[in-house]
């Protein structure tokens, strides 16, 4: 799966993103907005373990790298949840410190979102957001995500403990309370 957008691009990832992957995630700002699993210091095993994942799972829009004039800027992808939830998935994604403010993570969010609706068949897509990070909520926002939840004391990060704000966005012209 590819999609080209005017700045960007969002595709698989691939081995040439290696050095990119670990200049741009490779940084504590970046890390401080995301889960534990997203590790830090960010190191060359963790960029050819992370691709080799990627390309070993390669599920649609799982997994992409958001490119920027040749360069693997950050990631954004869909996590499909089981079981009763398989019409739902998570959004995440990042993007390299270099590339804040320019609107490319709200593009990247709405193309993907796109995707994950027509593409993928989802109902809905959900994203949740530590409560100090102000820019990401703004993100969804712009994309069209509404604020659902406000979860207390969800979060332990960096020895910090904070809330998350769970955003959503379902399938347009889907009916109400699940009847057809």
């Amino acid at each position: 799966m590819i999609l080209e957008m005017p700045a960007f691009t969002l595709r698989p990832w691939a081995a040439v993103d290696v050095d990119a992957l670990v200049k741009n995630a490779n940084d504590r700002r970046v890390w401080a907005n995301l889960r534990d699993r997203f590790p830090h210091p960010y190191t060359r095993g963790d960029a050819e373990g992370w691709i080799a994942h990627c390309a070993a799972r390669a599920r649609p829009g799982e997994a992409l790298a958001i490119v920027v004039a040749g360069e693997a800027a950050g990631g954004i992808g869909l996590e499909r949840l089981d079981d009763v939830h398989r019409g739902t998935a998570e959004l995440g994604y990042w993007l390299g410190a270099a590339y804040w403010g320019r609107g490319l993570a709200t593009d990247a969010v709405i193309a993907l979102t796109r995707y994950g609706f027509e593409q993928l068949g989802l109902e809905r897509i959900q994203a949740g957001v530590f409560d100090w990070n102000g820019a990401s909520a703004r993100v969804l926002e712009k994309a069209g995500y509404a604020l659902e939840a406000r979860m207390r004391r969800h979060v332990v990060k960096d020895g910090r403990v904070g809330d998350v704000l769970l955003y959503a966005r379902v399938r347009e012209g889907a009916p109400a309370g699940g009847q057809p």
